[in-house]
């Protein structure tokens, strides 16, 4: 028996801290391992099949009709067809079923293309060629063969088709340059390196020769982790042992960029790439408008049973009487008198169930489904949120949430790159208490009437004059910045002293700027070349220091540092971070003065950084390279061992200086805030940088004002007093002016009015969110809501990404259950969005991670006003309506009473949803206050909602008994007939048809066209439809019970004058209530509906598809899905186009094209 198997499967599977279950063995081109150096143990991965379909030709039916009848009002018209089909009942069970065949084939038909679309694109990528290393030989062969292990070599400008570990380049210092556009966005040129003993293989024989294996954790989505480490065997058996991780590490779907070729071997492939695993979709978001709905349906179905209970007793009631019960011309069988009376009762229940299921309306689904996603456009054709800039449009990743934008009451923000531009210029730098400011640079650029270096202070002396140098040199070292030489890569940068084209690349905008500004006091970072850092310094001489660590830069320690040695053979460590990572960390230095510049500059809203260092000696750094090589060689809890280490390495330090940098406030900004508090709305910043630096921009966007009262809770007032005296001291402060604040108080309207702002930081919020020590399950969140409720604005600094969405958790989970909303553009601004009810991402420079993970994303943070003032609201508005309609509409024939709900009264209400607006779009941007009028989903409460099942009461009880004793034993046919039941039937029909659809005309308010084609042309329709259907004898038809009645009922002139009489009956109460409430109790909206300008023109978002057709750079914008390549117009778009519309800013009409204020 081969002893090193059972050695392998004993250290595998008893001892060590690699288990199999947490990491996997790869054997590099397939190739065993040297006799005696580890048993080769073959293992089954997945190949590399790309499978984002849902279905497959087997199994698309029986699945996709297993998820359609988890919905209630499916499977609740699967039941009553069911029942029509087993029973005797009073309709046929075409009724039901016709309507639920439509439902579910549309939603099936739509479903399965868009799974053929996504075949389509599967099948696309997995039959890609790919070029892999096979017994030293190149081949080539389609992408969905690819094994883990095979070596596969890419070339320049392609995308690589699987996991790879980095083998070796064609750049002679083992780099290669990618792009993760398709991942995360960022568009921004990475650098990759490859492993130490590998990157000399330049040839296939080379590649091919590679005896080595990889030990990896197992496949987790997270894209920018990773942890593994490669044994490299040589002629002798004690292999080589490097650690792998992140950056050598090439990801499915990334594009190699400016570098010939490399080599790499597959880790992961097919469903197991970290790409892959990042397709699984987020929680399902539902809106507080579907949750009414389910609500109402909940009801609705009680009140079906209630009626078919009422009923079925009714009728025994009646039948109780043995003349009703067996009436002479309709005997009983004997089989009929001796069946069961309970289960005749319960046939006789369901049998009213199906005659009264109409009350549910199966297509208000598929109708709201439709306004939704059709909806759902008229945000990414919204050219005032086109941003030329950058050339970007917002997009909408959902069209579930379109109605949850009107219901916002809580904005949760990021400050950096949202409320701010994220776009770096280098102000100041302090050394040793002197602070000196360069001639202004901003991404490159030197801002005009700046020249040579200002002193603020007096001079340093001689002795200091090596300080600043080692500062500036910390400054030019301490980044992972790229340097290119290519003229045309995201835009050339000339250094002033030289002629020479420099583009400075990182995924932080703060390390360019401070290199920059560097550049400005005479030091330039020219490049890493071979693993050595050169500079040019003042005199022009080039300095070269060999890079020996980074010890990388995040959100935990909030500081970076690297490990140098210079040409002298120095080795310094110099650290760059937050002033709270670095000043407990410093044991020398000029504290105070840098302390105090500091706190200064945050104050005027600058970001600050400080610089340290210490120097080490040789035998200090052997102990810092074992320490951090047993760290980055552990497969279990990796970065814990990294932290720990770091921490070890960067104490004390000799502090430097400091950097300031201005993140200049975004375009309208303040403005945005300033509306959503007139809105109702109270806004939160959360943020990671320092208190001082965050509310000096919240004081300049308009956050906090100058009358507000900064409340702090902070752990500096926590360590001077217990976390309960401050909750209580803030609590009594707050309600001390009469109480608590109101929603009105906060809204901004008043400049002079006492408000409170308040502030915490991360550590205090740890605190608030701790159980007490007494182990009661109360705590202090409750007080700290109380407080934020009664506070105008909350600013939340020094906060982890965890933290952030566990502030938003909080809000939403409070007893109040409001809408919360979360917007930022970083990846740790991902936790809160995913946690928020609405999502938006800011389509910012750190990358697209908040937007692929939002609901919604736009160009800037000014988008969110309109977005949520003149979208949401409208959204809200027709959707609600839409919804209490469908409720309200809610019989008789087989063919009318299918088509009642699918035909006569759908499309009028679906073209409500989409084009209505209540008031003009430019009202609404200019008066927030009106999205209080439809706040806490106030169109969709209990009052409202029995307000419209009383209407719909009324009409059934005006309909039915209104025609019933107008023609009861009354001739009304030239000949002297009565009307019979189907007539009767067919007049109260046609007046419930002409009724909900002049309720829809007498709700509208805004009219074009389209709404009188559909509304009018919806009635005409049903008209034609009943001439035809009773007019004509239909072949395929057993019994035709219609024919006739229509076109007799039409010959009768007091019918004519009944149908007139009951519509207006019926309409009269819903026009008193609307007259006498604008009169006696008008909403805000309804003031500004009558004070209205009389023919002030608004353009609809429809008109936005004759806009610009040829001009706008959007004109072929992707829709809200994107799966499509590129979008042409619909039909309406030429109709409107045609359509002559007034203009209010002097545009022109009939034809031409028209620039909506939209």
């Amino acid at each position: 028996m081969d002893c090193s198997l059972v050695r392998t499967l004993v250290h595998r599977y008893c001892a060590g801290e690699e288990n199999c279950v947490d990491s996997r063995t790869i054997y590099v081109g397939h190739r065993e391992p040297p006799p005696g150096a580890e048993a080769y143990i073959p293992q089954r991965h997945p190949d590399n099949r790309i499978v984002s379909s849902k279905y497959t030709f087997w199994n698309f039916i029986p699945k996709n009709l297993f998820e359609q009848f988890r919905r209630i009002a499916n499977f609740y018209f699967l039941i009553i067809f069911l029942v029509q089909l087993i029973i005797d009942t009073p309709t046929s069970p075409v009724t039901s079923g016709l309507p639920l065949f439509f439902v579910i084939t549309v939603t099936a038909i739509k479903q399965g293309y868009e799974d053929w679309l996504r075949h389509k694109a599967d099948n696309a990528m997995n039959q890609c060629p790919v070029h892999f290393i096979q017994h030293g030989k190149l081949v080539r062969k389609q992408s969905r063969k690819l094994r883990v292990g095979d070596i596969v070599m890419v070339k320049e400008d392609e995308t690589f088709p699987c996991d790879l570990i980095f083998l070796s380049s064609s750049r002679g210092d083992g780099t290669c340059h990618v792009t993760t556009a398709s991942l995360d966005g960022e568009s921004s040129h990475k650098t990759h390196y490859a492993v130490q003993d590998t990157k000399g293989f330049h040839t296939e024989e080379d590649i091919d020769g590679l005896h080595a294996t990889i030990e990896c954790e197992q496949p987790q989505p997270d894209l920018y982790k990773f942890v593994g480490r490669i044994n490299v065997y040589s002629d002798r058996n004690d292999p080589v042992v490097r650690p792998l991780g992140s950056e050598n590490l090439l990801l499915r779907g990334a594009t190699l960029k400016n570098t010939e070729k490399i080599f790499g071997v597959a880790i992961y492939t097919g469903m197991e790439t970290k790409m892959a695993l990042n397709y699984q979709s987020k929680s399902q978001k539902r809106s507080a408008v579907e949750k009414s709905m389910n609500v109402f349906l909940i009801v609705y179905l009680c009140i079906l049973v209630s009626k078919a209970l009422i009923n079925t007793v009714l009728k025994y009631v009646w039948q109780s009487e043995p003349f009703r019960d067996e009436p002479w011309y309709n005997h009983k069988t004997e089989s009929e008198r001796q069946r069961n009376l309970f289960l005749r009762a319960f046939t006789d229940f369901l049998a009213f169930m199906v005659l009264f299921n109409y009350i549910i309306p199966v297509s208000m689904y598929v109708t709201v489904e439709m306004q939704k996603f059709l909806g759902s456009y008229f945000i990414t054709w919204d050219e005032d949120m086109f941003d030329e800039d950058t050339g970007e449009g917002p997009l909408v990743n959902t069209s579930d949430l379109n109605e949850e934008l009107g219901q916002v009451e809580y904005v949760f923000t990021d400050k950096t790159g949202t409320l701010t531009e994220n776009n770096m210029e280098f102000k100041e730098c302090c050394i040793e208490g002197h602070v000196y400011v360069p001639h202004a640079v901003c991404n490159g650029q030197v801002l005009p009437d700046a020249s040579g270096i200002d002193m603020i202070d007096s001079s340093p002396g001689a002795g200091a004059r090596e300080r600043e140098e080692l500062f500036f040199r910390a400054l030019c070292l301490c980044h992972t910045i790229q340097v290119k030489d290519d003229d045309d890569v995201d835009g050339p940068r000339k250094s002033p002293d030289s002629g020479k084209s420099c583009v400075y690349i990182s995924s932080s905008p703060d390390e360019v700027a401070l290199v920059e500004g560097i550049q400005r006091l005479g030091f330039t970072y020219l490049r890493l070349k071979e693993n050595y850092m050169e500079i040019l310094n003042r005199e022009n001489g080039v300095e070269r220091f060999e890079l020996l660590e980074i010890l990388s830069f995040d959100s935990v320690r909030r500081r970076m540092s690297v490990i140098v040695r210079s040409a002298t053979g120095e080795i310094y460590l110099f650290c760059k971070g937050a002033d709270s990572s670095i000043f407990p960390r410093v044991i020398e230095g000029k504290v105070d003065q840098i302390r105090s510049r500091v706190e200064r500059n945050a104050v005027e809203g600058l970001r600050t950084l400080c610089v340290a260092y210490k120097r080490l000696i040789p035998e200090e750094y052997e102990g810092v390279c074992t320490l951090l090589q047993a760290a980055k060689v552990a497969l279990q809890d990796r970065e814990k061992k990294l932290a720990e280490a770091y921490e070890q390495i960067e104490k004390d330090l000799i502090l430097l200086g400091a950097t300031a940098v201005e993140d200049r406030l975004q375009e309208k900004a303040a403005d945005t805030i300033e509306a959503l508090q007139k809105a109702g709305i109270k806004v939160w910043v959360l943020t990671g940088d320092k208190m001082e630096t965050a509310a000096a921009t919240c004081y300049a966007c308009k956050l906090f004002r100058r009358n507000t009262q900064l409340l702090e809770l902070t752990t500096k007032k926590i360590e001077e007093q217990s976390l309960h005296d401050v909750l209580f001291e803030l609590s009594k402060t707050v309600l001390r002016h009469s109480g608590s604040l109101t929603r009105d108080n906060f809204s901004g309207l008043s400049a002079d009015m006492q408000d409170h702002g308040l502030i915490i930081d991360g550590a205090a919020l740890s605190l608030i969110m701790k159980p007490r020590e007494d182990g009661s399950c109360g705590n202090y969140r409750e007080l700290f809501l109380e407080i934020c409720r009664n506070c105008s604005a909350v600013l939340c600094c020094r906060m982890a990404p965890l933290q952030k969405a566990q502030i938003v958790k909080l809000i939403k989970l409070s007893k109040e259950h409001p809408i919360t909303l979360a917007i930022g553009d970083g990846a740790n601004d991902v936790s809160m969005i995913l946690e928020a009810h609405v999502g938006i991402g800011v389509i910012g420079k750190e990358g697209r991670q908040a937007a692929r993970n939002s609901d919604y994303a736009i160009p800037k943070f000014k988008h969110l006003k309109k977005m949520l003032l003149v979208h949401g609201h409208l959204y809200y508005i027709r959707i609600s309506e839409l919804v209490q309609y469908f409720f309200y509409k809610t019989l008789y024939d087989t063919a009318y009473l299918t088509l009642y709900n699918i035909s006569f009264t759908s499309l009028p209400i679906l073209l409500y949803s989409l084009m209505e607006q209540h008031v003009s779009i430019d009202t609404l941007r200019r008066d927030p206050s009106l999205y209080r009028d439809i706040a806490k989903n106030a169109l969709l409460r209990w009052r409202v909602f029995i307000y419209w099942t009383f209407l719909g009461v009324f009409d059934a009880l005006v309909f039915f008994f209104g025609a019933y004793f107008m023609f009861e034993n009354t001739t009304v046919t030239s000949n002297g007939q009565i009307f019979g039941n189907w007539t009767f039937g067919t007049l109260v029909f046609t007046v419930m048809v002409f009724t909900v659809t002049l309720k829809l005309a007498l709700d509208t308010h805004y009219w074009t066209w389209i709404n009188h084609f559909v509304i009018w042309g919806s009635l005409l329709f049903y008209v034609v439809f009943s001439l035809l259907w009773g007019g004509i004898i239909w072949p395929f038809l057993s019994y035709q019970r219609m024919y006739f009645v229509f076109i007799q009922m039409l010959s009768s002139g007091p019918a004519w004058l009944v149908i007139i009489l009951l519509i207006t009956v019926s309409l009269l109460p819903d026009v008193l209530k609307k007259v006498l409430c604008r009169q006696l109790w008008p909403s805000a909206t309804e003031k500004v509906q009558s004070t209205r300008v009389h023919g002030q023109s608004r353009l609809p978002e429809l008109t936005l598809l004759a806009c610009r057709r040829s001009s706008s750079p959007w004109a072929t914008w992707p829709g809200p899905h994107a799966k499509q390549e590129s979008l042409s117009w619909p039909p309406l778009s030429s109709l409107l186009h045609s359509h002559s519309v007034p203009v209010p800013h002097g545009g022109t009409t009939g034809g031409q094209a028209i620039s909506p204020d939209l």
